[in-house]
């Protein structure tokens, strides 16, 4: 039972820049308490042993395990913290088994504070309602708490920018083998400089992307955008 006490929350993570934004995420959500962050299976079946952890947010993509293997293994040790998948994962094999082993959110990156803060405070709705020991007495009643817990809100950008482009700017960066600048995105998604600029700059403010300089002779150097792994 939860009652009003805040959620505590463990972050797997192996970007460093990644982890440190989604704890800083999770301090911002009242109602959740980042109490460690990870970047291993081993950590963080470690930190389940040793701390109290309501929700785990698991990258599925771990330097040591596959994020489905350490939620099995964490139902294998008896824990039973529900998961929120964060990832980058995009295969639907994956997703499929992220449902039957009973992840409860599939968060995809790169996101914005707003979609983590709406899938955590649906998430703090669902345990709110039901996590209290009584029994269902109508199957309307078990597909709400089936329902509640994967439920979302809508996912928030700013004006003017949509998932999709998001999501094919953030392809063409993480699968580069190097920077790309504002003019090389636009080119490769036949879309404007300004708007790949902005995009990329998104993606800086959400902090899986950096920004750099590029020096090619004489001249004011040429900013390219680089994802974070």
């Amino acid at each position: 039972m939860t009652g009003g006490r805040d959620l505590t929350v463990l972050v797997v993570e192996d970007e460093p820049i990644a982890a440190e934004a989604h704890t800083a995420y999770v301090n911002r959500v009242a109602g959740f308490v980042p109490v460690a962050t990870v970047g291993t299976s081993q950590a963080a079946l470690k930190a389940l042993q040793d701390k109290q952890i309501d929700v785990v947010l698991l990258d599925m993509n771990l330097p040591d395990r596959h994020g489905l293997d350490v939620v099995r293994a964490m139902r294998a040790a008896g824990h039973r913290a529900d998961v929120i998948a964060v990832t980058s994962a995009r295969d639907l094999e994956v997703v499929r088994a992220a449902v039957s082993l009973g992840i409860v959110q599939y968060v995809l990156k790169p996101f914005v504070f707003a979609t983590l803060r709406e899938r955590l405070l649906a998430y703090r709705a669902y345990r709110d309602q039901h996590d209290h020991g009584q029994e269902v007495s109508t199957q309307a009643e078990v597909d709400e708490v089936f329902a509640g817990a994967r439920s979302g809100g809508e996912t928030h950008l700013p004006k003017g920018m949509g998932e999709e482009l998001l999501t094919r700017v953030s392809r063409v960066l993480r699968e580069a083998d190097g920077g790309r600048s504002a003019s090389e995105l636009a080119e490769a998604l036949g879309v404007s400089r300004v708007t790949a600029r902005r995009y990329a700059e998104h993606l800086c403010e959400t902090r899986v992307v950096v920004r750099r300089s590029r020096y090619a002779g004489a001249g004011r150097p040429e900013v390219e955008y680089l994802w974070s792994r």
